[in-house]
């Protein structure tokens, strides 16, 4: 026979059904030898459950969301049955008390359960949290959720010694009703995020053919007998503006710093540059290849190709909805490089997986370097962000530390090993591979990257560059 302890005050009260949701989660009947029931009590867990289940639907629409009342309603559905239940039960075993405490316990255990998944959700907002983690959140959640009501069950089960039948009807019918709550409720959080249909304004739609117009018929033709940088950076995707600011800060960097003003383009997949920038396709790719081709000496001149984007294997995001737009692939962006005529290239992918475009992007007159290996993901594409991580430490860091590209790479993937193991993450594993002819290229290239100084500090030419980003 259940024997309830009888109320003391408020806060010892609410201690004892705290240690009560602890044994509870353990599966324990002893939770019930603690728990405290009251009127009182029942309303301040009540709160705090429906309060940390806000919290947590607010985090995950990216603290954007609208209140949803219907959600809330959803919500208190469980409580209210576990009520239902405790009432059932109180009057077969004729114990009053017992009326609150299978909703008493489970407020108290979801109310922990939300917090914790509240703080998940917090570390992944502001991107601390291992990658891997992402894929098992999810299913991670939803086990919580389903065990915080099978507890329930399962500790009154043993203590009123249910039979084992009865015991599995009620276990499948919790089942089926969680399930289906679940499925009917998804739609509804607490906090909401009306989706709204993609749109491409009108005057966007028709600047847009100007706008990359213009920004090919700015293309200058380099000096003769001199080697020139070109610099061409793509933003892939558009729902993100980690990638919009990077390229923007990196392509002003090489202006101001590497001296590519009136040979430097910027490809911009985003909602905000729709009429001042060209967006990023395999279209607008092809056409500034094939410009910065014309446009260079193609035995002296070399191009900068910057690619910021989400990657899979052997593939590189582009996205600006509700455009629909095909991805790069090694192949493909091999072929569009080999027919623009420019023959010496620096091509720095910071994507996940963007080690797989290596293979196909080797040969004797290029530098390869990607964020990281062929199956390994990079960090930091957070959307408050100015910078990726790769991005960050090779260009914001290293290459304003270092007098040469592989110094800088070197330095870079250091600081990157160190980033990635203080939080936890996988090692990217950043990339380089150099062509033999470029080996013997690249310094004589660099003189126009990292100018030697004189004895006062100026630089010998104006173009000395110190590459800058995010």
């Amino acid at each position: 026979m259940i024997d309830f302890k009888p109320s003391i005050n408020f806060w010892h009260d609410f201690k004892s059904n705290q240690t009560a949701g602890a044994w509870l989660f353990l599966g324990s009947r002893r939770s019930l030898q603690i728990v405290r029931p009251s009127i009182l009590q029942l309303i301040v867990w009540g709160i705090l459950g429906g309060s940390a289940n806000s919290l947590f639907s607010w985090l995950s629409t990216g603290e954007v969301g609208e209140f949803n009342s219907q959600g809330l309603i959803s919500y208190a559905l469980w409580p209210f049955i576990a009520l239902i239940v405790g009432i059932f039960l109180s009057q077969r075993i004729n114990n009053p008390r017992l009326m609150m405490v299978p909703a008493l316990l489970w407020l108290v255990l979801d109310t922990h359960i939300a917090l914790l998944q509240s703080f998940i959700q917090y570390l992944g907002y502001i991107d601390i949290l291992p990658y891997f983690f992402y894929d098992y959140l999810p299913m991670i959640f939803m086990v919580l959720f389903v065990w915080q009501s099978l507890a329930v069950v399962w500790v009154f089960a043993r203590e009123l010694k249910w039979p084992w039948w009865e015991r599995a009807l009620i276990v499948a019918a919790t089942l089926f009703t969680l399930v289906v709550w679940q499925m009917s409720v998804k739609a509804q959080p607490i906090w909401k995020v009306e989706e709204m249909p993609a749109t491409f304004a009108e005057d966007a739609f028709y600047l847009q053919s100007r706008v990359l117009s213009k920004a090919l018929e700015g293309i200058q033709y380099g000096e003769f007998a001199q080697s020139h940088w070109y610099f061409l950076g793509i933003a892939g995707a558009g729902y993100q503006d980690v990638f919009k600011s990077e390229v923007e800060r990196i392509k002003e960097q090489f202006d101001t710093r590497f001296g590519t003003f009136g040979r430097s383009l910027a490809l911009v997949n985003n909602p905000a540059t729709r009429t001042k920038i060209p967006l990023a396709s395999r279209t607008s790719m092809d056409m500034a290849l094939r410009r910065i081709g014309q446009q260079m000496n193609r035995e002296s001149d070399v191009l900068f190709l910057y690619m910021t984007s989400h990657g899979l294997p052997n593939q590189f995001e582009m996205e600006n909805a509700p455009i629909d737009l095909k991805d790069v692939d090694p192949k493909w962006l091999k072929d569009t490089l080999d027919k623009s005529g420019i023959r010496w290239r620096v091509i720095v992918i910071s994507a996940c997986y963007s080690g797989s475009f290596v293979p196909a992007l080797q040969d004797d007159n290029t530098l390869i370097i990607t964020a990281s290996a062929a199956d390994r993901a990079s960090f930091g594409c957070s959307n408050e962000a100015d910078y990726t991580y790769f991005g960050r430490a090779f260009f914001d860091q290293a290459m304003r530390e270092q007098s040469s590209v592989r110094a800088a790479f070197d330095q870079a993937k250091q600081t990157l090993a160190q980033w990635e193991t203080a939080q936890g993450f996988e090692a990217s594993e950043p990339q380089w591979s150099m062509g033999k002819n470029m080996e013997f290229m690249l310094p004589q290239l660099e003189q126009r990257l990292f100018p030697a100084t004189d004895k006062t500090g100026s630089a010998a030419e104006s173009q000395s560059l110190t590459v800058q980003t995010r």
